[in-house]
Formats: C-alpha cells, structure tokens, sequence
C-alpha cells in the first residue's frame, strides 16, 4: 500500500500533460471518450488514494481505532502515512467530496432547468428560432432535445450555413455531449489537477459536433467558414438566450471556460481527418489500468492491514481478561 496508494495521485500530475496532444492528434469523438474516462477513473482512484491514506491515519488514535476494534499500536507500526501526510490527506479528501457534491448539484440543477426549457418551447422538427438581434446558436438538452437558434444567427449565414449549423447543434444532442462535458468536469472537481482534461473534452466534442457537420454536408472548407463567420458576428456580445450551461457552434456556453477556441477549430476543418493515433490510444490505456489496478492493489492492501490490526487487539483484549484470572488461580 506504501507505493500503490500514491500511484493514482503522482498519475493525476502526469495525465494532464497530454490532454492536449490528444485532443489536438486523435480523432473527436475517440478523444472525448479517452479524455472523459482519464477525467472520471483519474478522479475517482485519487478520491480513493485520500481517503485510504486518511483510514490509516485514524486507525493509529486509540479512541478511533477502539470504536473499530483495531490495536493502534499495531496500526501506528504498519501505517504507511505519516501522521501529517494522513491529515493533508483527509482535509484534501473532505474538500473533494463537498466539491464534487456541489458540481453534482449544480449539474444536476441545470439538466432539469434544460429539461423544462426544452419541454416549454414549440418547435418544428426540433427547431426553436427565437427573435434576437444577437447571433447565437446552442443546443439544449431534454427529452427531446432542442436546438435554438437566433433570428441573428440567421440572418449572418447562408442557406447552406443554416444546414451547417443545425447539423452541428443535432451532433451535441444525439452524442449526448453535455454528459461528457458533465463527467470530465465531476473528475476535474474531485481533483482540480485535472482541469485540463475537462478543458480538452469541452474542446473535442465540439470538434465532434464539427465532423459530423462535415459529414452532413461533405464539404470541410464550408463547415469552417460557417464556424469562423458565427464566431466573427457573436464577437463581444453576450448569450442571451438561456441561463442554462449548453453547447454550441460558438463554443462559449460552456461553464468549464473552454469549449474550443474557434481558431483551433477552424484549423482543424482545413486540414485533413484525424487518424486514431493507436498509439495515443495505447498510452492511454495503459495509464487508466495502472490507474485502476493500483487503486485495487491499495484497497485489497487497507483490507489486510485492519484485519491485521484487528486481530491484534483481539489478541491484546484476551490477554487482558485471563491477566486477572490466572493470578487469581496462583494466588490459592
């Protein structure tokens, strides 16, 4: 447990580095699946790793480790954490938990508001046009889901460029890409070391929404012009349209504060289709399953060393009951 318990959180601090590199090398959608699982596994192992360390560091105060019925002698000796290291460990702990719990309620707060927005508004084959003089388009999740587009947004593209921006907008509802960017961003609240990784997600599903225009319309040079020209129009104004955190063609709904910078994007339409880079594809999953075995290995570790610290006090406490009875037997 001395090595696997801290292999998850060094594996936190390395993971990062290249969720650029995959997000800018790989295919979208391969990409966001392995940035979302790094986030969501990275997050959870660390999670894990504190509060296994924090058990240990209990374990080795005599009133706790009474209510557990551990020797905290024994514990004391085989604890692989330092007191202090245990304490960090079980403060960082309590801070991830509140976190992840606020991001969980606040996500969960925003798919129900989305949810009854959508639900609320009429539409013709799922196409909401509002009167607004600001360019804006975004999807909105629901059941079903809507995409909302701007009498703005409109009138700044071309007929072929509306194909282009519903095709977009219809690629984030049928992915289901708002649950991706809401599984990276509960990874990167549990550990903010992971913020990147949930930066890059929020980037590569919206260079998934951007093949599949790319798909729709079999015309790459198009598809970024349309993206370039809504960016250039929405430059300096605000969204106006809902108060919920969506996805969208312009990128900029997005509360994790990175949804793609437009010019990255429009550099990948001109350029020609990412491969899957198996290599990419390897490296990172050899670094979720050390990830999840070490974690593993670590729990099934704390396992043995409370049995250990059990059976220890079991010893202790029988000793201390025939102590007085043998005395008594010799004193006769």
């Amino acid at each position: 447990m001395r090595i696997y318990v801290y292999l998850p959180l060094l594996l936190s601090v390395i993971a990062p580095l290249g969720a650029r590199p995959l997000s800018e090398r790989c295919e979208p959608r391969l990409a966001t699946w392995l940035l979302t699982a790094s986030a969501l596994i990275l997050g959870t192992a660390t999670t894990i790793s504190l509060g296994l360390l924090a058990i240990t560091g209990l374990t080795g105060i005599p009133f706790l480790a009474g209510l557990g019925h551990w020797s905290a002698s024994t514990a004391r000796f085989y604890d692989p954490a330092e007191p202090p290291v245990a304490l960090l460990a079980g403060l960082l702990l309590g801070g991830a938990l509140v976190t992840a719990a606020r991001m969980l309620w606040r996500r969960a707060r925003f798919l129900a508001a989305a949810v009854w927005e959508a639900a609320c508004m009429p539409a013709h084959n799922g196409l909401v046009i509002v009167e607004d003089e600001a360019p804006d388009a975004y999807a909105l999740p629901g059941l079903p889901g809507r995409v909302v587009v701007s009498t703005g947004m409109l009138r700044t593209l071309d007929e072929t460029e509306h194909d282009i921006l519903l095709a977009h907008e219809r690629a984030h509802l049928a992915a289901h890409h708002y649950l991706f960017v809401a599984f990276a961003g509960l990874g990167a609240a549990a550990n903010p070391l992971l913020r990147p990784l949930a930066t890059a997600v929020s980037y590569t599903v919206e260079r998934w929404a951007d093949e599949q225009a790319v798909r729709a319309t079999g015309d790459r040079v198009r598809v970024a012009r349309a993206v370039g020209k809504a960016a250039l129009a929405a430059h300096g104004t605000a969204p106006r349209l809902s108060a919920t955190p969506l996805l969208g063609i312009l990128g900029r709904r997005n509360p994790l504060a990175g949804a793609g910078p437009v010019p990255r994007r429009v550099a990948a339409l001109l350029a020609p289709p990412l491969a899957r880079r198996p290599e990419l594809v390897l490296a990172t999953t050899a670094v979720l399953a050390l990830t999840v075995l070490s974690t593993v290995a670590a729990t099934h570790d704390l396992h043995a060393f409370l049995e250990v610290a059990g059976v220890a006090h079991h010893e202790h406490h029988h000793l201390d009951m025939d102590g007085p009875h043998h005395i008594a037997l010799s004193s006769r």
